[in-house]
């Protein structure tokens, strides 16, 4: 694969993995408008009674056109959210079998404070890398590429609602026999439960673009 653009976002689903695996060089969009209902401040892991959201608050401005850049968007960190996210992933991954191996990693980006939203992510993004022991190069886009051209165009992967399906590979996961095989969950879901082996998995996939 080429030169890919995509969002960063807060540990991102395993399709947008799979696609920035693959390609050649990254790219991230760092300067359009914030958008909701986006993996750029939540996640979706394996409960305990199915597919669990985990959902970042953010400081809402006055602003009333309603757009915000996505750099310039605060967390609201009056409420505890990492808490009860670390507490989310703790109980759910407890016993997958990697979660050991990660949980020193993993634990002080939820025990530290962040201001803004996409510091936070980029932290999440070298975090999940670091984890897969693989390293990656990429640019940060100083405008917004409204119609890239000679990249590739992954910024959908990002959208959590209305995205383009993609069918990824089964791994064991923790509650399986429950409920089945939950597709394309966080990136964390695929490294807690295939540790070294999830960079193998992700460069086995194939994503669909539009």
């Amino acid at each position: 694969m080429q030169k890919l653009l995509l969002h960063p976002v807060y540990f991102g689903p395993v399709s947008q993995f799979a696609a920035l695996a693959n390609a050649e060089e990254i790219v991230f969009e760092n300067e359009d408008n914030y958008q909701k209902q986006t993996y750029r401040n939540r996640m979706y892991i394996y409960g305990a009674n199915g597919k669990l959201l985990l959902n970042i608050p953010i400081k809402h401005t006055g602003n009333k056109s309603g757009h915000q850049k996505y750099k310039d968007i605060k967390i609201e960190n009056d409420f505890p959210w990492q808490k009860q996210h670390w507490k989310s992933i703790e109980t759910v991954y407890r016993t997958s079998p990697f979660f050991e191996f990660y949980e020193d990693d993993f634990y002080p980006l939820y025990h530290q404070k962040f201001k803004f939203l996409m510091d936070f992510n980029y932290h999440s993004l070298e975090l999940a890398l670091e984890c897969m022991q693989t390293e990656i190069n990429f640019k940060k886009t100083t405008e917004y590429l409204k119609e890239p051209k000679e990249i590739l165009d992954g910024r959908f992967l990002a959208e959590a609602k209305n995205k383009k399906s993609q069918t990824m590979e089964t791994y064991p996961q923790v509650f399986q026999e429950k409920f089945g095989f939950l597709n394309d969950l966080s990136i964390v879901d695929l490294i807690f439960n295939e540790g070294p082996n999830a960079l193998n998995y992700l460069q086995r996939q194939k994503i669909s673009f539009p």
